[in-house]
């Protein structure tokens, strides 16, 4: 019976983080629109965009190999995997013994390589600027995220992020610094990583593109309908991820019934729609950062995840 509710929980899940990536962005734009004084398009606009997109046959450069075609179908099946793992409304769901932080970090990393691919697979200089900044700034992202796991294996004993969130549930851990800092150190990870810091140059306004949408300047028609779902379900993602590691409260128990998945489900919602606004009233605060400052800004979070890692070993090896 156990088997046949995580099968069931997991299938819910799909449904719900399919549905809702759009939503996610979608909802987002539209409360920055509105925070700004705009009246924004509606929320379920980029469902319209993306619909309309996939009517359209892809337009390839002369030059483009196979990358081109297969960058986008990987992306976004990596992105989607990863959010299977990551716990919405229940826990023991049937992937739980396969959600494993580490493997959730691995996945992106494939995401970011396949988008960096596609980008420098034609040649052009915007594709290849955008792709190397991309991974610049993977350089200091990805050991930030992963300093961070570290410091959650040592608090709760697994990287799994299941028994992770069944931990800081349960209250086990109490209120610690260390975990403060890391929390910090993973919103900043994610808040670059969904590329959500408003980067810009005043006098040539390019900047922004050489970042991200440089790489798929050449993209048209599905492909560019995929990267985009892509970047959606990412966003979604991460916000889950959020929520899975420091609020778990209100997620169903593994083996619970419908009426602790109705109540979870409902938390769910409430978690996400509280850190969709969060991140909207974060766009509209906080001004334009030159490009350069974005790896001193994700330096910054790494300082702080190695400063919680640090704290925890100091205080495990004094305990």
């Amino acid at each position: 019976m156990e088997t046949l509710g995580g099968l069931l929980t997991q299938a819910l899940h799909l449904v719900l983080v399919l549905v809702g990536a759009p939503l996610v962005l979608g909802c987002t734009r539209w409360l920055k629109a509105r925070m700004m004084g705009r009246r924004g398009a509606s929320p379920w606009q980029p469902v319209r965009d993306f619909a309309k997109l996939l009517r359209k046959r892809p337009v390839l450069a002369e030059n483009a190999s196979a990358v081109s075609e297969v960058a986008p179908f990987v992306a976004v099946v990596a992105t989607l995997v990863a959010l299977a793992l990551v716990p919405s409304f229940a826990l023991g769901m049937a992937f739980a013994p396969l959600g494993d932080l580490l493997l959730v970090a691995g996945l992106l990393a494939l995401a970011r390589v396949a988008l960096a691919l596609a980008g420098m697979d034609v040649g052009t200089a915007f594709g290849g600027l955008g792709a190397a900044r991309e991974m610049s700034f993977a350089a200091f992202a990805e050991p930030a995220l992963l300093v961070s796991v570290l410091s959650f294996a040592i608090l709760a004993g697994t990287t799994n992020l299941d028994l992770v969130a069944a931990t800081f549930r349960d209250g086990q851990l109490g209120l610690r610094v260390s975990l403060a800092l890391a929390g910090i150190a993973m919103l900043a990870v994610a808040v670059a990583e969904n590329a959500r810091i408003p980067v810009d140059n005043p006098s040539t306004h390019l900047e922004l593109t050489m970042v991200h949408e440089a790489m798929l300047l050449e993209a048209s028609g599905r492909h560019l309908a995929l990267w985009e779902f892509q970047a959606a379900l990412k966003l979604e993602l991460w916000l889950a991820l959020l929520a899975a590691v420091f609020l778990p409260f209100g997620a169903a128990p593994a083996g619970a019934g419908p009426l602790a998945w109705a109540l979870g489900l409902l938390a769910w919602l409430a978690k996400m729609a509280g850190f969709t606004l969060a991140l909207a009233s974060f766009e509209s605060a906080i001004a334009k950062m030159r490009v350069f400052r974005v790896p001193e800004f994700l330096g910054a979070a790494l300082l702080l995840a190695l400063l919680a890692a640090a704290l925890l070993f100091v205080s495990t090896g004094l305990a």
